[in-house]
């Protein structure tokens, strides 16, 4: 299935969707905007990149979804810790996402 016909069964009846004065907002995993929108959707997209905090409390990781594995959702995802300064995790971070591009 194409992945604008999964957005357009998803787009109004998700399970992760929240309306708030005539806003909608789809917090769903890897939607790193939390808008409800094609663009930003954590699911449908083949590649997506999100930012979780690390269990330790020090230090975040950088989740991305393979291409290869779409079906296998519990191999799909890669998740790399990223345990730096501020600065050095946020070029790590662009790093990840340019290289999934």
């Amino acid at each position: 299935m194409s992945a604008r016909l999964q957005w357009m069964v998803v787009q109004n009846c998700s399970s992760f969707l929240i309306k708030r004065k005539r806003q909608m907002y789809g917090p769903e995993p890897n939607n790193l905007k939390a808008r409800n929108s094609f663009r930003y959707n954590g699911l449908i997209p083949r590649k997506t990149v999100g930012v979780e905090p690390a269990v330790a409390g020090k230090g975040v990781v950088a989740v991305t979804k393979q291409r290869s594995s779409p079906r296998k959702l519990a191999t799909s995802y890669v998740r790399t810790s990223v345990n730096k300064n501020a600065r050095a995790t946020l070029t790590s971070i662009q790093h990840i996402i340019r290289n999934n591009k």
